[in-house]
């Protein structure tokens, strides 16, 4: 059965598009060392498939499995592996808290690697979480979890405006029962699930070019007026349209200042469950 999470941002158009953006590289690169042909992979939260695609590029001929609580998004995935030939990779309906336990006494079971990118700032149990992923790995396996953190977001120039997106994005997380400051929080997360072994690290995206503030900022300009972060803060009373339509319009304005800059920083585990003892290479903070 496939259990519905809570997910603040929906799966609006604009939502859609900026996931599309992420791959591997820009998304995954604290994962990539520990990767290898052969391996198989289970992509917890996969969205569009972007990111899960690439992991089976890198693991060719080893099987990947990407699931998604959302169907049209599983749809657009298959599509798009279909259409870029990539046949080691299938994709499913799932919920990362049903995922199914490995046997411990069949080591040929389980997932060599279960990854989450942009997951757990999203549920309302992401402990739990943790826990499921970490149960679905093989002896040796390793679960690898990447989040970013709201709450330490920079940009420039200032804007009134902006803050009160911050502060408008931040309260509908919570009344959901998320955590949007996730990417601070992994490593506790991941002690409370019971992972051993832990390595930490952080890496950022960085929107600076003129073609990136128009991609992000043009981006954020539908999302606050048009998706499910809009509907609830407006059914919450947290804002109004009127207000929204304000941020909207700042947001278009920041798209088109030549100084305009915005930073993303992500926090990074990469970690083992119990019985699993080998030792991971030392993890190395990453700039970009």
């Amino acid at each position: 059965m496939v259990r519905q999470v809570a997910y603040a941002q929906g799966h609006a158009d604009s939502v859609l598009r900026s996931q599309t953006w992420r791959g591997a590289d820009n998304s995954a690169g604290y994962l990539l060392g520990h990767l290898a042909p052969g391996m198989s992979v289970l992509d917890v939260g996969c969205g569009p498939g972007t990111i899960t695609i690439d992991l089976a590029r890198l693991v060719a001929p080893g099987r990947v499995l990407g699931v998604d609580v959302e169907a049209k998004v599983i749809e657009q995935a298959r599509s798009d592996a279909e259409r870029q030939g990539v046949y080691n990779v299938t994709f499913a309906l799932g919920d990362v808290y049903d995922l199914p336990a490995s046997p411990p006494d069949a080591p040929g079971e389980g997932f060599d690697v279960v990854h989450a990118h942009q997951v757990l700032l999203h549920l309302v149990d992401p402990v739990s979480a943790l826990a499921k992923m970490l149960g679905a790995t093989r002896p040796g396996g390793i679960v690898a979890a990447r989040d970013t953190d709201y709450g330490a977001m920079v940009w420039w120039p200032p804007d009134p405006r902006l803050d009160r997106w911050m502060e408008i994005y931040r309260g509908v997380a919570h009344d959901a029962g998320t955590e949007p400051d996730a990417g601070r929080r992994l490593l506790a997360w991941a002690h409370a699930a019971g992972a051993v072994d832990v390595s930490p690290s952080a890496s950022h995206w960085l929107h600076g070019t003129p073609g990136e503030r128009v991609d992000w900022g043009t981006m954020w300009a539908e999302r606050i007026v048009s998706s499910t972060v809009a509907e609830r803060a407006i059914a919450s009373g947290r804002s109004t349209p009127e207000e929204l339509a304000g941020i909207a319009t700042a947001w278009r304005a920041w798209t088109q200042h030549p100084d305009g800059w915005f930073l993303i920083p992500h926090g990074e585990i990469v970690c083992r469950g119990p019985q699993r003892p080998a030792k991971l290479p030392g993890a190395v903070t990453r700039s970009g």
